[in-house]
């Protein structure tokens, strides 16, 4: 069985996914995907430090780099 980021298991075909977002719909199973919401807030305050150490050149370098990157 395929597992999520977070290790969560997912179901490996589409008819899998299907029942399962229906048991999520009607409350028969918890939706897992913020199992770690500290995760998330450890990287938004390490997203906010960087931005307050980088200059604002180094900040257009790095974005120039990303949409390098994506429209390769």
């Amino acid at each position: 069985m395929p597992q999520g980021p977070s290790g969560q298991k997912r179901p490996a075909d589409s008819i899998g996914l299907a029942v399962m977002v229906g048991k999520i719909a009607t409350g028969e199973i918890e939706d897992t995907r913020l199992t770690q919401p500290a995760k998330r807030a450890s990287g938004i305050a390490g997203a906010k430090a960087r931005q307050a150490k980088t200059s604002g050149e180094g900040r257009a370098e790095i974005a120039k780099a990303a949409a390098k990157a994506r429209w390769k």
